[in-house]
């Protein structure tokens, strides 16, 4: 382990707290069974991947669903935030998820492309930026830097599941503000928004809502970023306003009319892909612009959203 980087970790987030996030990141690295919310990871799994592509190879579905994952969408959504000044109307957040920006390099060259032709005031993501889930970082952070040189406005992230958190010192010196259970204010002319951000809380569970949200008041209209939707009865209760997500990939390998053969099972269907509402709070779930496991789309196209506040 590079002693730079803990050294720099620890300065970030404490001794204490850097070196605990590590120990639980190292204890539970590559495990298929029985970690997270989820009981099985398939993303772990490294020796079926090679079946998977296989049998779609044999139904003839493996190229097409290559081309289908370069094919990024840009989405629209528009979402009404009671108490939002005036100075915020049309404020327009770039929304990236599940980049798995090593996973294709064709891929990423499609997002870079995809990004140079938007317009927005902030650009927020929402995690996996590896293609594996654990092992050399190296290949996502020069990915990410590549990324990172085509997004000209400020940009806030957290870590998903694929990510390690030695990757925050390399991603916060790109430019990126990473947002470990921890929230900013971001201001236009006399109007105010709080961004906050949690932890990864699918596989390694070390989400923290409660303090997150301290800095909420009834006030200001609040935004969380977290990876996965599945801690949206907490967020809520919480008293986030809006919350926006990835994780899914909205099942990446889906029936005609984009329904899922399996979605995260540690996630309703109703929070898995686009819009949702539950109780006052908002959600978006992005279906991601990258791949995981095999690098195919089938009847699920990538995307990038832009978020306009009104």
């Amino acid at each position: 382990m590079n002693r730079e980087i803990v050294a720099k970790l620890e300065q970030r987030l404490g001794i204490d707290p850097a070196r605990q996030r590590i120990d639980i990141e190292e204890a539970h690295k590559a495990q298929i069974f029985g970690q997270g919310r989820s009981f099985f990871h398939i993303e772990n799994w490294y020796s079926v991947h090679s079946l998977i592509r296989n049998i779609l190879r044999l139904c003839l579905m493996y190229r097409k669903g290559q081309r289908n994952a370069r094919r990024i969408q840009v989405r629209y959504n528009s979402i009404k935030l009671p108490g939002l000044h005036a100075d915020f109307n049309g404020f327009t957040i770039l929304h990236l998820s599940d980049l798995h920006a090593d996973m294709d390099d064709k891929a990423t060259l499609a997002l870079m492309e995809c990004i140079r032709e938007v317009d927005y005031d902030i650009c927020v993501m929402t995690g996996d930026y590896r293609a594996r889930t654990y092992g050399d970082i190296q290949p996502s952070l020069a990915a990410m830097a590549r990324v990172r040189v085509h997004l000209q406005k400020q940009v806030y992230a957290v870590l998903g599941n694929h990510d390690s958190i030695l990757m925050v010192p390399a991603l916060e010196e790109m430019g990126i503000q990473v947002l470990i259970n921890e929230h900013t204010l971001i201001k236009r002319g006399q109007g105010s928004l709080v961004l906050a951000g949690i932890d990864d809380a699918h596989y390694l569970c070390v989400d923290n809502i409660p303090k997150t949200a301290a800095g909420l008041t009834e006030h200001t209209p609040s935004i969380l970023l977290s990876h996965t939707p599945a801690v949206y009865k907490q967020a809520a209760k919480a008293g986030f306003d809006l919350m926006l997500s990835g994780h899914t990939h909205g099942g990446q390998i889906c029936l005609p009319g984009g329904i899922p053969i399996v979605l995260d099972s540690d996630c309703p269907r109703f929070v898995g892909n686009g819009r949702w509402h539950y109780n006052k709070m908002q959600g978006y779930t992005s279906v991601g612009s990258g791949t995981s496991v095999v690098n195919v789309r089938i009847n699920c196209l990538p995307e990038i959203t832009l978020h306009r506040l009104t």
